[in-house]
């Protein structure tokens, strides 16, 4: 049967059943809450069982392995849509410089240090493993779902036609590490009386268990700025968003036809368009009608879709066949996030620095999400200050973290790896050298700073 619009449809409407049901499971299962495993994620998994890759129970199409790369740019299409006043880069780092180059050097480093895995480890052990295998490290720890589709779509035009499934995998993977060894970090942490808010778990509110928020403690999702006589809110954000995904399509496919070799990323261009929209519609004085709590939202919600989407669409004969190098690569994720945790925490953040560390660990396991999880258990108020420093130096993070995912798929896709763990190595080099030099790396803090 040909696929038609309303096979994508059902295809979302079988995925919503399995966010209700999943939500319904988070508010009564003790051993989900305990950890919190996301609603998204537990979806995910039931696609995987029950749908095309399982026992075939559930009629998803034959595309929904296709969806995630279609979300992944409308989600880099809200990235920069709402921000209407951007502060200098020189500014931000003398404002939070330690989480700049802590969450730099993190990123960086897992990008190199994976690659350089891939050849002295998993080269020696699985000679046939694709060049670009262990760099689905970083794309689904350090990036979690969206990059891992980003840029295992992407190195899918280079031959490694189990990139994707193998990303997804490792995001996954990723995501289980975070939460589940995010909760042992934590009680590790107020055993040893590192942390400065929360000296325990077990009082944290339902809201953080059960995923509900009760009356009292619920806030806007953001706000009208136009007129619902004229259109709504909801809406004028929607088409703004997809305006600059549509953009993006559209110079894919023009780049295309210049350089038929060579993929720029789809997802990047609709990141860039979204700029461009936003710089005009500030230049015209309407910048501030653009409400980027909306856009967020709307970017989060094509991340819970593109989860379920993802995990579902795995292939489960393909992780078989990589099982010993996906575990290998694994274990080694698991050592790189846990030294930044213990060591390069306490030498890195001026203040508060497991809370804002464990944030650094969820992230870098999984995605931010995680890491905010994470952070509200041990900082329930969020007097560390941590999400607003973050928010302000991903201004710049997150032009460094487009032009990782635009470049290094396509330049290890081409063969040129050794070439480019030089290259990220000695970025993180020097990254480390200006934060010792600029004072973001200094005497490791004492247990109750």
């Amino acid at each position: 049967m040909a696929f038609g619009p309303y096979n994508m449809l059902i295809d979302f409407c079988l995925a919503s059943v399995l966010i209700f049901v999943c939500q319904l499971l988070r508010t009564k299962i003790r051993f989900i809450q305990n950890f919190f495993i996301p609603a998204g994620v537990l979806a995910g998994v039931f696609g995987l069982v029950l749908g095309p890759q399982g026992f075939k129970l559930l009629p998803f199409s034959e595309q929904i392995g296709s969806y995630g790369y279609m979300l992944v740019c409308v989600l880099f299409a809200t990235l920069f849509l709402g921000n209407d006043k951007l502060e200098s880069p020189k500014k931000i780092i003398a404002k939070v410089g330690d989480t700049f180059f802590s969450s730099m050097i993190a990123e960086v480093g897992q990008f190199g240090l994976a690659l350089l895995f891939g050849i002295i480890v998993l080269k020696q052990l699985f000679p046939d493993l694709h060049p670009a295998f262990s760099l689905m490290l970083p794309a689904g720890w350090a990036g979690g779902y969206g990059y891992a589709t980003a840029i295992g779509g992407v190195l899918q035009n280079y031959k490694f036609d189990d990139a994707l499934t193998v990303g997804l995998t490792m995001a996954t993977a990723g995501m289980l590490v975070g939460n589940f060894g995010g909760i042992i970090m934590i009680n590790i942490a107020t055993r040893l009386g590192v942390t400065n808010f929360v000296k325990s778990t077990s009082n944290l509110p339902e809201s953080m268990k059960t995923g509900l928020i009760p009356e009292k403690e619920r806030k806007s999702i953001g706000k009208a700025t136009i007129s619902a006589s004229s259109l709504d809110p909801l809406a004028w954000h929607l088409a703004l968003v997809l305006i600059a995904t549509g953009i993006g399509y559209y110079l894919n496919a023009y780049f295309k036809t210049l350089w038929p070799t060579v993929d720029v990323p789809m997802m990047c261009l609709a990141m860039l368009a979204g700029v461009a929209l936003q710089l005009f519609l500030n230049s015209v004085h309407l910048g501030h009608y653009v409400d980027k709590e909306v856009t967020t939202r709307i970017g989060s919600a094509c991340t819970d879709y593109l989860i379920i989407f993802g995990i579902s669409s795995i292939k489960t004969a393909v992780v078989i066949q990589y099982a010993v190098p996906l575990l290998l690569l694994c274990l080694f994720g698991i050592f790189l996030c846990t030294f930044t945790l213990w060591y390069l925490g306490p030498r890195f953040f001026h203040d508060n620095w497991f809370e804002r560390s464990i944030f650094l660990w969820g992230w870098a396991t999984g995605n931010v999400a995680c890491g905010v999880t994470l952070l509200r258990i041990i900082d329930p108020e969020y007097k560390s200050h941590t999400l607003e420093d973050y928010g302000l130096a991903y201004i710049i993070i997150a032009f460094v973290e487009v032009a990782l995912v635009s470049l290094i798929p396509v330049v290890v896709g081409t063969g040129y790896v050794v070439e480019t763990i030089g290259v990220l190595m000695g970025i993180t080099a020097i990254l480390c050298f200006i934060a010792f030099k600029t004072g973001s790396i200094h005497k490791p803090l004492a247990k109750n700073q």
